[in-house]
């Protein structure tokens, strides 16, 4: 009986571990996650992910980062926090914003800030912005209105909830996973 126990809890933790290592949320737009090998690859990546502007699209004028990848509010976020309960699956379908944030073009640096804490995230108007890991390309706005929690941001930094047009038709709504 013994020996089983110490199986199942082996294989429980074995588990646990593996998915803990799922997340960490910011390989797809974080400024820490995709480090490049050379100096200027560095700071070229950690300036198209931490720069906030605002771009065209066919939901208006929203937030993208400096390589056109759109942002994303989470409405149950306070104001400047890391308030997120967010899991590790969530945490890789939602990758928070990092990096030393700058305004770009038709942003207002007056909004533009950080959360508190170990791993500042990028906030806009104190939101703090999260990439979807599902939008592919720039200009991509899958993630727009899912659950009803989840939105792009116009340049006052106010989500809008007009729906977006239907791309690829997946059907996928909520986390995905």
């Amino acid at each position: 009986m013994s020996r089983n126990r110490i199986t199942l809890t082996g294989i429980a933790c074995v588990a646990a571990l593996g998915l803990a290592g799922c997340g960490g949320g910011g390989s797809y737009g974080g400024g820490s996650g995709g480090k490049a090998s050379t100096a200027t690859g560095e700071a070229s990546t950690a300036t198209e992910t931490s720069t906030v502007k605002v771009s065209d699209s066919p939901l208006g004028d929203i937030l993208v980062d400096g390589g056109g990848r759109t942002l994303y509010l989470f409405t149950a976020d306070g104001e400047n926090t890391n308030s997120m309960k967010c899991d590790t699956a969530c945490l890789k379908l939602w990758p928070p914003v990092e990096g030393e944030p700058k305004a770009g073009s038709g942003a207002d640096a007056n909004l533009i800030g950080t959360t508190k804490g170990s791993a500042p995230q990028v906030t806009y108007a104190g939101h703090p912005l999260y990439y979807y890991a599902k939008d592919k390309a720039p200009g991509d706005s899958k993630g727009q209105g899912i659950d009803g929690i989840w939105y792009v941001l116009n340049a006052k930094g106010t989500a809008v909830k007009q729906a977006a047009p239907s791309t690829d038709g997946d059907g996928d709504g909520g986390y995905g996973y």
